[in-house]
């Protein structure tokens, strides 16, 4: 049964190796993700996932994959005790398995397995997933997902002035744990948006309205690319 679920963008700048031109420009949220990750791990080794993708799926902790499709091949490995292969690992993990696997990794914890959700999956869709997942064996749940890109520091043309209220409405969810403001979140709008988070947040949203009795805390919440990253802990009270 999950007893802690932390939510963590998605995004490759994750990985250092990536931005070499800007990994002090993006060491806050790098830094907000990976302390988020620590602390999971303090509760448990053994991770589920869920992130986003183009379809439903299931990653194994056995997979190990590469970043060699964004640009760099780091390789990651989903368990401790499959060790990544540098210069062999195909990036033919979806992205969320990757940043969970490289999360891992940072974090020592032992390994996680990962469920893909459809980034335009309904929001009962969503939710009768989490409700499945609220019995996992694991302890420990990583949410991964973005916010919208279409803040006001995107380029010039792509900025949407829905955005910051989406994203304001997104944090206040996350900080109150409140299941019914992540399945209000229209996946409509989510989609103009391209916040493709939205069907992540509410597949915890499924899982923590399952079992409730949840508190939750922002530790990073901002959109210093144009995109907002959310970065949040819930644990059960």
């Amino acid at each position: 049964m999950i007893a802690c679920a932390v939510v963590v963008p998605q995004p490759p700048l994750l990985v250092p190796e990536l931005v070499a031109g800007a990994a002090v420009r993006t060491a806050a949220v790098r830094e907000a993700a990976v302390a988020a990750a620590r602390a999971l791990a303090r509760v448990s080794g053994r991770w589920l996932a869920v992130g986003v993708g183009e379809h439903r799926e299931t990653v194994d902790s056995v997979s190990r994959g590469g970043f060699r499709g964004y640009g760099v091949d780091v390789a990651v490995s989903l368990s401790a005790t499959r060790p990544p292969r540098q210069g062999t690992a195909p990036a033919d993990l979806p992205l969320s398995a990757l940043v969970a696997g490289w999360l891992r990794e940072q974090a020592g914890a032992e390994s996680v397995r990962v469920e893909i959700v459809p980034r335009h999956a309904a929001v009962a869709e969503c939710a009768e997933l989490g409700q499945a997942l609220a019995t996992a064996d694991e302890r420990a749940l990583l949410v991964l997902g973005d916010g919208s890109t279409r803040h006001p520091a995107a380029p010039p043309g792509w900025p949407d002035s829905r955005a910051e209220t989406f994203d304001a409405g997104v944090r206040a969810a996350l900080a109150g744990a409140d299941t019914d403001g992540l399945l209000a979140l229209s996946p409509e709008l989510a989609a103009e948006l391209q916040a493709d988070g939205r069907a992540a947040w509410q597949v915890l949203a499924g899982l923590a309205r399952a079992e409730p009795g949840w508190r939750g805390e922002v530790t990073y919440s901002a959109a210093p690319f144009g995109v907002a990253y959310h970065v949040a802990t819930w644990t059960r009270s």
